[in-house]
């Protein structure tokens, strides 16, 4: 992911302007770890997503943290686009407008992945499993915790899952507030890119 994502962002410095490069990384870098993680956990049952969920690795909070702050730090590189995409010639804006909303987009995507796993990883470890009251007798899969994380994404509340528990709780409110946040960027992402597509050639 990271090897792919520093690539094409010296790619972009040597072929563009190196300005762009850190948005064309990171969109490279996000877009494989989006579908690496849905393409692996999408398919495990509940037995696989809770031996997975909690399989014990040092450096997995330290990664998911780090992981949301590239994703914030994103950004400010497509803040830079953005705003290059509204002096650029017309056969340019549309690709920056382009690049603008792709990139926050599948940031906003990792992110929704990363709380797919952490509450995965929160429901599998208390003991019993608990923390999310799903309403349904089987055990949750990771589409289950998909399916909390995308309503959050979009909605900001609960939708037919009650929430049980203070450590869930406190997860849940710290991806409501990154959710609003890239919200507020795919939202003012889609204007420029509406903008460029109004005043292309």
């Amino acid at each position: 992911m990271l090897v792919v994502g520093v690539a094409a962002g010296i790619a972009t410095g040597f072929l563009d302007v190196w300005r762009h490069a850190p948005a064309v990384g990171w969109a490279f870098a996000a877009g494989i770890y989006d579908l690496w993680i849905w393409t692996m956990t999408s398919k495990m049952d509940a037995a696989e997503t809770a031996l997975h969920a909690t399989e014990q690795d040092p450096r997995k909070s330290q990664t998911n943290f780090l992981t949301t702050m590239a994703a914030l730090i994103s950004l400010a590189a497509v803040g830079v686009v953005m705003v290059d995409a509204h002096t650029a010639p017309s056969s340019a804006r549309l690709g920056l407008a382009a690049l603008a909303l792709g990139t926050v987009a599948l940031s906003w995507m990792m992110i929704h992945l990363l709380y797919m796993q952490r509450y995965a990883d929160i429901y599998y470890t208390d003991n019993p499993p608990g923390g999310i009251d799903f309403n349904q007798e089987a055990p949750p899969r990771y589409t289950d915790f998909a399916y909390v994380a995308l309503t959050f994404g979009t909605v900001y509340a609960v939708s037919d899952t009650v929430i049980t528990s203070s450590e869930m709780r406190n997860a849940t409110l710290r991806h409501t507030l990154l959710s609003f946040i890239f919200a507020n960027g795919i939202l003012a992402s889609t204007i420029n890119l509406v903008v460029a597509l109004a005043n292309a050639e």
